[in-house]
């Protein structure tokens, strides 16, 4: 998993007491991607219905609280972010993965006088509770009909840098891992219709995105939920698969990187768009274990010897792919054998791009009932020796790509140079290409370096 924090507001500023409603709503924004293209949608119509979005907790009427749920550190994140808000400004609504079940008591019995909590892409509750605070009657509004409409970009509020976005493709998950609740949280798997998907592509591709990032709770899972229904996009029939997307959003000229996916067999199609170059040659998928012990124990798929054949004829059809996975120690029941069997499979399988997370109870999660629960500093044992292994495999990765040139992605400029993004690296998970001195350079460029260095995670280089 990972954790991104966008917020608008100020911390710094003082609770006031408020007077006439000025249309001026706050906004926290916590959480994983899917939990920012939420937020996008909220601010987008919240700005077609003439609000604006302030800057500060004092200018703001109500602010709006988007919390994350996931794990402890992360429900304790968006409890500071509720009181913060409480405190200085004292109007706030509550929304995303804690406004559920037990999450959002807790919710409602450190903080009783919010004045509203909602569940994840509950957009209409949000909604509704600022026009209850903030009446679209009370604020200042052009007569012009289309005044707000026209203001707001065709692709909506977007909070990440104009050159790349996130496209979120379906609701919810099917499975039922024993240590996740999202299903709880966000519901079954609810597609969306393809054709809706590529004419979002399109309009972010025509305001100036350079990548699109293909995210959901199982982006492999497209379309099941309608048995791939036929649809058509711009006249051309489509079915509503992860394939029939991939070669849609190829078709657009930029980079299109697919996250969160469950190794099905279907995704064996997909390498072969990575090796014509019809979308990035990079597939996230989090394995979470190797032992077929702690996989069944987890509810995952089991069969890692298929995972690392499968993984060798994928690098064959496109020996340049980059495999993002995240892994999971001290789950319930993990022996030392079973880490060892982990460790093993890391070492052959040659991924690039790893993460690891210590096992977290999260309330409500079946896990937590399994007996054997692993003693924390075994857990914290394990990961930095997880850590150590894969940084000495990307370490040794990446040196390979020392020599060679690359087509990288700006993201930023600096008075030392660009740091930019390759294929291989996906914003704010992966790592970084650094270009020194290329200061006339700006985000969004696309440019060929040749790299010069390497080290575990980063990469520097000059251009071409």
């Amino acid at each position: 998993m990972t954790e991104n924090t966008h917020v608008s507001q100020s911390s710094n500023s003082s609770h006031k007491e408020k007077q006439d409603p000025t249309g001026r709503v706050g906004f926290v924004s916590l959480g994983c991607p899917k939990a920012l293209v939420d937020s996008e949608r909220i601010l987008t119509q919240l700005k077609l219905d003439g609000y604006d979005i302030d800057s500060s907790y004092q200018g703001a009427d109500v602010v709006v609280v988007n919390t994350c749920g996931f794990i402890d550190s992360a429900k304790q994140e968006s409890l500071d972010a509720i009181s913060e808000a409480m405190n200085e400004n004292g109007k706030v609504i509550v929304t995303g993965c804690m406004g559920k079940g037990s999450d959002a008591q807790e919710i409602l019995k450190q903080n009783p006088d919010v004045l509203s909590v909602s569940g994840p892409a509950d957009y209409d509750s949000v909604m509704n509770a600022v026009h209850e605070y903030i009446p679209t009657n009370t604020i200042p509004k052009n007569q012009d009909p289309n005044y707000y409409s026209d203001l707001v970009p065709a692709q909506g509020v977007k909070l990440t840098p104009k050159h790349f976005a996130y496209l979120k493709i379906s609701e919810g998950c099917n499975h039922r891992c024993s240590f996740c609740i999202i299903p709880h949280m966000r519901g079954d798997l609810v597609s969306r219709p393809i054709s809706d998907v590529i004419v979002e592509a399109k309009q972010l591709v025509e305001s100036g995105v350079k990548e699109l990032l293909v995210i959901s709770q199982d982006t492999s899972a497209y379309g099941i939920d309608v048995k791939y229904k036929l649809d058509f996009a711009e006249g051309k029939a489509l079915e509503t698969r992860m394939q029939d997307l991939a070669v849609a959003l190829g078709e657009l000229g930029i980079w299109v990187r697919m996250h969160y996916v469950y190794p099905y067999p279907h995704v064996d199609k997909m390498i072969p768009l990575m090796a014509e170059g019809k979308i990035l040659p990079y597939l996230d998928i989090p394995f979470q274990h190797a032992s077929p012990k702690v996989l069944k124990a987890m509810k995952r798929p089991a069969h890692s010897e298929k995972v690392l054949e499968r993984i060798r004829k994928w690098r064959e059809i496109c020996p340049d792919l980059t495999i993002r996975s995240t892994f999971i120690v001290g789950f319930p029941g993990e022996t030392e054998e079973d880490f060892q069997v982990l460790l093993d499979f890391l070492e052959e399988a040659q991924l690039d791009r790893v993460g690891c997370f210590t096992y977290s109870p999260v309330e409500g999660a079946p896990a937590n009932e399994l007996p054997d629960q692993v003693p924390e500093d075994i857990k914290l044992e394990r990961q930095q020796r997880f850590m150590e292994a894969q940084a000495l495999i990307s370490a040794q990765r990446l040196q390979a790509k020392v020599g060679t040139t690359q087509t990288v992605l700006v993201d930023e400029v600096t008075p030392e140079g660009a740091v930019a993004r390759s294929m291989a690296d996906a914003p704010e998970i992966d790592g970084c290409v650094f270009i020194d001195g290329a200061t006339h350079l700006l985000p969004g460029d696309f440019v060929v370096v040749e790299i010069e260095e390497a080290d575990e995670y980063d990469l520097w280089g000059h251009l071409v």
